[in-house]
């Protein structure tokens, strides 16, 4: 279960990971972040919880954030 709060936070960093890394499709983006959450199993993105998913996607953001600093 999710909380509508954690839910609007994943949608919000989806949309900034979408705006950061304009090439990745939408599925690059969701096995990226079960990959980031340490899934790495065949059903990854079906067990993959929001709140794992949102800490991977802020995770991603700081990553691009500071790669993007450093050019």
């Amino acid at each position: 279960m999710t909380s509508d709060a954690t839910r609007a936070d994943l949608l919000k960093a989806l949309a900034e990971l979408s705006e950061l890394h304009p090439e990745w499709r939408m599925g690059q983006m969701l096995a990226n972040l079960a990959t980031s959450a340490g899934r790495t199993d065949a059903d990854a993105i079906w067990d993959l919880e929001d709140y794992e998913a949102l800490t991977a996607a802020r995770r991603l953001i700081e990553r691009r954030q500071k790669q993007l600093a450093s050019r």
